[in-house]
């Protein structure tokens, strides 16, 4: 069975080609990161194919935090269109011929899929998060509850996803709470396929000590944005009751939600910006808890990478969490709520009031994370739908 894919950057797909290498299947992956970037994803170049052009400039501007809105939409568009062209036109001169599957994250392939599709091959997308209908949904009411602007409006990017949507021979998404979305979207029930990521339990483990039961540490680890709940977040860390209490903030500040955090409290956080991964295990290591607020994605990685830490997950059902752990186990999943400030208030209170409860969630932390297996679990049902998918 020969695999290809196809990803905007990075994400999860390069432990996926790692898995369909280890198990022979892996023909080639096409990403828009330049080989400078992707060589330290371990992968041959000789089956990575780069596309850079627009994406780099669509990311070097964005960091700027003074580009148009517009240019970077068009910058987006682009990208994916021509990213879409340029895999199209090299499996058709791909010496291995056209894949038996081709799997491209959501957004990307909708002109390679078809092809692949009418040379036998399936098609499938992988979708990171919800569906797009429901994703724009619950981010434009969050915004009209904080009375920010709503951003600028990107219906090619919708039409495109539900093309891609219908085109697709299966979706796959990384938790239950994404796959129910494109259900209640219409898509039907036995398109879409639940995968959970894995986690380098490698790169990710325990402090050789737990952290300091006379101090009460919180860790946030994402973008910070109104998707991320951040607001909800700050609002519940400054109602916790703790002598030494601290919250540190990891992830690129958004522009939306800059003008909103002078007006939120921020006593006793830190904001640190983005960290290179070992910083990261290391503060998971040393932190009580990782609190995750998401009103929407799909299966956030840092859940597991905090367990391997030995680090106990606050998390909202929107973060996929009832997919990696139980409530009141391994961590809380907070009840269903349109405002989660004081369930996650109430949580961290319980959590900084209870040492012993602290060590008990540490440890099946741990024992949860390593039962789940890591990214080879996640190589395996991959491989077990590809092959339902083909019929090879």
């Amino acid at each position: 069975m020969k695999v290809v894919q196809a990803v905007f950057g990075v994400f999860h797909h390069f432990e996926l080609a790692h898995q369909l290498r280890r198990r022979g299947h892996l023909q080639r992956i096409y990403s828009t990161w330049p080989w400078a970037r992707l060589k330290r994803e371990g992968l041959p170049h000789s089956i990575v194919r780069t596309f850079p052009p627009f994406h780099t400039s669509e990311y070097i501007l964005g960091r700027t935090g003074h580009a148009p809105p517009a240019l970077l939409s068009k910058l987006a568009a682009w990208n994916a269109l021509t990213f879409d062209r340029y895999t199209r036109f090299h499996l058709s001169r791909d010496p291995q011929g056209y894949p038996d599957a081709f799997i491209a994250i959501s957004g990307a392939g909708l002109l390679t899929g078809a092809e692949v599709q009418r040379h036998g091959g399936v098609f499938i997308c992988d979708r990171g998060s919800t569906h797009q209908r429901f994703q724009d949904q619950v981010v434009h009411a969050e915004y009209k509850r904080w009375g920010l602007p709503l951003p600028l409006a990107k219906p090619h990017i919708l039409v495109r996803e539900e093309a891609i949507y219908a085109q697709a021979n299966a979706i796959t998404v990384p938790s239950t709470v994404a796959r129910r979305s494109f259900i209640q979207m219409g898509v039907p029930a036995e398109k879409v396929h639940v995968i959970p990521y894995g986690v380098r339990l490698d790169k990710f483990t325990p402090a050789p000590e737990p952290p300091s039961q006379e101090e009460f540490h919180l860790l946030f680890a994402g973008g910070v944005s109104l998707r991320k709940g951040i607001p909800y977040l700050l609002h519940a860390f400054a109602a916790l009751r703790h002598p030494h209490k601290h919250l540190t903030i990891v992830g690129h500040i958004s522009d939306e939600i800059r003008p909103l955090l002078p007006r939120l409290p921020t006593e006793d956080v830190t904001f640190t910006g983005s960290l290179p991964q070992p910083e990261l295990a290391s503060l998971m290591a040393r932190s009580h808890a990782l609190v995750l607020p998401s009103i929407e994605e799909g299966l956030a990685l840092v859940q597991g990478q905090a367990m391997a830490c030995g680090c106990p997950v606050i998390a909202t059902p929107a973060t996929g969490a009832e997919d990696l752990f139980t409530n009141g186990i391994e961590g809380f999943i907070l009840p269903r709520t349109e405002n989660p400030t004081q369930a996650l208030a109430d949580r961290m209170q319980h959590l900084a009031d209870d040492p012993a409860l602290q060590l008990a969630m540490r440890s099946a932390a741990l024992a949860r994370v390593h039962q789940l297996g890591g990214w080879d679990h996640y190589g395996d049902l991959w491989e077990s739908l590809l092959h339902t998918l083909t019929h090879l």
